[in-house]
């Protein structure tokens, strides 16, 4: 017997969907139509794959602030209007533009690609049809695992009753979303994989049972075979190391994406379309998928190797990578789970491999996260010292309220905790737009702390299920 359980070995793949909270705040290239394009080039294709066959067997986790504006009132009538207005109107210019200068060859990808917005707007309108949360419905089955509020950095958060608000916050809205159609069984997403064991109890107390850690220099760097067994902890929550000898086959700078037939994301046109390949050639549908196929076969037989002596492998991805980062991701997925078939790889829903394979004795991680190095400088360094501060001391006031904090404050807060601001600017994306949107995120909080109700908020859809009543009583 394997020390990860009896039998073959298996595969569980993770798709982490997250967008931070975008509603109302900004336009092109940032603001709400970063939704939008994940939503037309992700979500939806993904659909499809989910609902197909050995769908079933991916694990999604939503983040609760994606699954908030997902059902914001009007995403609709707004997310037609971009693929409709903006879209069309883009592609049409560019495609004039080309045929203009005598590349007919780039046009033609142009109009390839303006096609996938008319099937997305079509899709959507055939879930919304007589149902304003039809997308939300459609992902309900697949609903797996949730996240905190608004992807906080959790081992940075202040207070024990920040990290319950958080906690809360999140999971009350995805089991009062989601269970009925898919009752929750505990697995929580823990932001940028940020873990601390000081939050075990307060993550057991929440009803969390397991959650996804990178280890990767805990246990022994990329291929060591601690990565293939859940451990236990002292206060209960599994914690189960994502593995990076089969994630960096598709996620690291010499992954799959980068292969020369894929379309290239980063080399645009002039209204911000793809039309050439990464290898600088006009983009050629069908060598790509050819290429899809090439990559899943090698991609199941490199994870069927790693378990073939038995253990449990997690490939964990961010959902967004597929379709919207890499546009063929969505098609490898579909491909992957055929490959699996053929080759006889085990490819099992996280939920339930944690039910058949065991968990080892407890270890102590220390504190961790995906970051390089795995710590938290990436949210909590010199070039973003302002934001973490600016967070800690808004939850230290929010908190110093008590259940009598007016409810925008919390949501104020909760919006300023989301790890998203300091990303953006340890990575040097979206320029002044992270810095911007945590600075007012605080203003509006304390504005509501000195003026309860005085205001309607502009986070109008966030955590509406974040209850200050109950969350911050002593």
């Amino acid at each position: 017997m394997s020390a990860a359980g009896d039998g073959p070995g298996a595969l569980a793949i993770v798709l982490h969907s997250h967008m931070p909270y975008v509603e109302g705040f900004g336009t092109w290239p940032f603001g709400e139509e970063w939704l939008f394009e994940a939503l037309a080039t992700c979500y939806l294709p993904l659909l499809d794959v989910l609902d197909g066959p050995g769908g079933d067997a991916v694990t999604l986790s939503l983040t609760p602030v994606l699954v908030d504006q997902l059902s914001a009132p009007g995403l609709g009538e707004r997310f037609a209007a971009f693929l409709k207005d903006v879209r069309r109107a883009s592609h049409a210019l560019d495609v004039d533009g080309c045929r203009a200068s005598g590349h007919d060859d780039l046009a033609a990808a142009l109009e390839l690609a303006a096609g996938d917005y008319e099937r997305a707007l079509e899709r959507f309108g055939t879930l919304t049809a007589g149902d304003e949360l039809g997308v939300v419905r459609a992902l309900a089955p697949h609903a797996a695992w949730t996240s905190s509020a608004t992807h906080a950095v959790l081992p940075l958060i202040a207070t024990e009753a920040g990290v319950q608000l958080q906690l809360r916050a999140g999971i009350d809205g995805h089991r009062e979303r989601f269970d009925a159609a898919r009752p929750w069984r505990g697995g929580f997403w823990l932001p940028e994989c940020a873990h601390a064991p000081w939050l075990d109890p307060l993550l057991e107390g929440a009803g969390v049972h397991a959650t996804c850690v990178d280890l990767t220099d805990v246990l022994g760097g990329h291929g060591a075979p601690g990565h293939l067994t859940p451990y236990r902890t002292a206060a209960g929550p599994l914690l189960v190391p994502i593995d990076r000898a089969v994630m960096e086959l598709v996620w690291s700078d010499g992954g799959y994406p980068a292969h020369g037939s894929y379309r290239d994301y980063h080399h645009r046109t002039t209204h911000d379309h793809h039309p050439w390949s990464v290898d600088g050639s006009v983009y050629d549908r069908s060598r790509a998928l050819d290429r899809v196929r090439t990559d899943a076969a090698h991609f199941v037989a490199a994870a069927r190797e790693r378990v073939a002596e038995g253990g449990l492998s997690v490939c964990a991805l961010d959902t967004e990578l597929l379709g919207h980062w890499w546009y063929e991701g969505v098609d490898w997925l579909a491909a992957v789970l055929d490959e699996a078939r053929v080759q006889g790889l085990r490819i099992v829903h996280l939920d339930d491999a944690l039910a058949e394979f065991p968990a080892a004795d407890p270890i102590d991680p220390g504190t961790t996260s995906w970051g390089t190095p795995r710590d938290l400088s990436t949210w909590d360094a010199p070039a973003v010292a302002d934001l973490a501060w600016q967070a800690r001391s808004a939850e230290l006031a929010v908190v110093a309220a008590g259940p009598d904090a007016d409810p925008r404050a919390v949501r104020e807060l909760l919006a300023l905790q989301s790890s998203d601001w300091a990303f953006m600017v340890t990575r040097t994306l979206a320029g002044e737009y992270p810095v911007e949107r945590a600075a007012g995120h605080h203003t509006a909080l304390v504005d509501a702390l000195r003026s309860p109700g005085s205001a309607d908020p502009a986070v109008r859809s966030l955590a509406p299920y974040a209850r200050a009543a109950t969350l911050l009583a002593p």
